[in-house]
């Protein structure tokens, strides 16, 4: 028998859906606020303002940015099984918070402590589960945390949807204000979190500690216990050693100096660049401004919250795409796809807004865009960062990687109701897909393959592999 074939999938699949459930609230806690926002803007009396309109879309990128920034330093100080189920108490907090308040600045300061849960989890997550994964298998495992993230934007989806009361077409700001919607069918949206952000934080209790994190803290025979029921005894004694090997000369404290050092730093640009470009390839501005796109296409408010489920369920089932091809065709040949794809599509979508083109044609390119998003950037991205860098520093470099993310993804939601102010939705949709053709250029030239290797391995041969690219 194969070492392949006994593996413990059971008790691997069990372990990395709960750890993926940080992703499910990122994708709940992140998703939601774009089918609420109909209503808490005429509640909050922003509907007039962009700048606060954008101010609230996007606050919880601030605690994104606080999650991420020391996600890197308490991680690998305190493992990542302790982070995880601080941040499902985040989401609690938030949950409750945002759907109880009346106040605008109390509004923002909850969705501000959800965005610290999701800094931690975005991180967190797909780390510990690359961590606890053979290599055979690993792209399949950390996709889950991606499944897992559209499951939660989805299940948002269905929340606003099913809880929104009917808004007739022609609906006044004031009717709106004034309806169930408005005044308490909002907070309901939030207040749904509260249920799988419970059961998360139960479960991450049983939930082991990263073994890696294990042996760079000394503790190799509570590792191995794990590794041993993940792999059998020989599996876990080869992997004790390969990452005994890797981890020499590890320091308690995260040396963000280490980062800079030639070698680390070129691997270090790899992730940084690619972290950006998932998000300025614009894709999150249509589930987070799906309102606005949707009602500058013609639709009225109910039809817009009917579509925005059609564009999760396009989601979901393109993950699983993701899910069954990263570890057969690669990261690489993945990403390259969605950014030329996206690319293409985007130019379509600007063309379509500049010939006033709307109703179905516009809501197909929305559906394939996502359809080519969900099967590629969005969890290859998460894969890739999780793999590529050392174990010595993969703490410290993730959380540069994050907070380089959620820094673009806070300039992203933030500016495009700006950049739709001003450039017309053509012209936004047009730079994206300069901004997706820049990306396949960089990709196709910097990444390397990474699939069936151990973290190890990678370690080893993504360094050799960078010299002999000219910078």
């Amino acid at each position: 028998m194969s070492i392949k074939n006994t593996f413990n999938y059971r008790f691997l699949i069990s372990i990395s859906l709960v750890t993926a459930m940080g992703g499910l609230l990122f994708g709940y806690d992140w998703v939601v606020i774009g089918g609420a926002k109909p209503f808490y803007e005429k509640f909050f009396n922003i509907a007039d303002s962009p700048s606060l309109q954008g101010w609230a879309m996007s606050c919880a990128l601030i605690g994104c940015l606080i999650g991420a920034i020391f996600s890197g330093i308490l991680s690998d100080k305190y493992g990542r099984k302790k982070l995880l189920i601080l941040a499902a108490f985040l989401f609690i907090v938030s949950a409750i918070g945002t759907g109880a308040t009346d106040t605008f600045t109390i509004f923002i300061m909850y969705r501000i402590i959800g965005g610290v849960g999701i800094g931690l989890a975005s991180n967190l997550s797909p780390m510990y589960i690359a961590e606890i994964s053979p290599s055979a298998v690993r792209g399949k495992f950390v996709s889950l945390n991606q499944l897992t993230i559209v499951v939660g934007i989805l299940a948002a989806q269905l929340v606003n949807w099913q809880l929104a009361e009917p808004v007739a077409i022609n609906a006044t700001d004031l009717e709106i204000l004034n309806s169930w919607n408005g005044q308490t069918g909002w907070r309901w949206m939030f207040w749904v979190e509260i249920i799988p952000a419970g059961l998360f934080f139960i479960l991450m209790f049983f939930v082991p500690e990263s073994p890696r994190w294990l042996v760079k803290k000394g503790n190799e025979k509570k590792a191995l216990k794990t590794l041993t029921l993940i792999g059998g005894q020989k599996y876990a004694q080869t992997q004790i050693d390969q990452i005994r090997e890797t981890s020499k000369g590890v320091i308690e404290k995260v040396n963000f100096k280490a980062l800079f050092k030639p070698n680390v730093k070129k691997i270090l640009l790899i992730g940084v660049v690619i972290a950006v470009f998932q998000q300025w390839c614009g894709i999150n501005v249509i589930f987070n401004y799906a309102d606005e796109i949707f009602s500058s296409a013609g639709y009225g408010v109910s039809a817009i919250l009917f579509n925005i489920v059609i564009t999760g369920s396009v989601n979901l089932i393109f993950t699983f795409v993701a899910i069954f091809t990263v570890d057969r065709w690669g990261r690489r040949a993945l990403m390259l796809l969605g950014a030329g794809g996206l690319a293409g599509i985007y130019t379509l979508m600007g063309a379509a807004y500049f010939f006033k083109i709307s109703g179905w044609p516009l809501l197909v390119l929305v559906i394939t865009a996502i359809a080519c998003y969900a099967m590629s950037l969005a969890p290859i991205t998460w894969v890739v960062l999780s793999e590529i860098f050392p174990n010595k520093i993969r703490g410290a470099a993730m959380a540069v990687a994050t907070v380089a993310l959620w820094s673009a993804c806070f300039i992203l939601t933030y500016t495009f109701p700006l950049l739709n102010h001003f450039l017309g939705a053509s012209g936004t949709f047009w730079m994206y897909g300069f901004i997706s053709l820049a990306g396949f250029i960089f990709i196709y030239k910097r990444l390397p393959e990474t699939k069936g290797k151990s973290l190890e391995e990678i370690e080893e041969e993504i360094v050799d592999v960078e010299k002999s690219i000219k910078i």
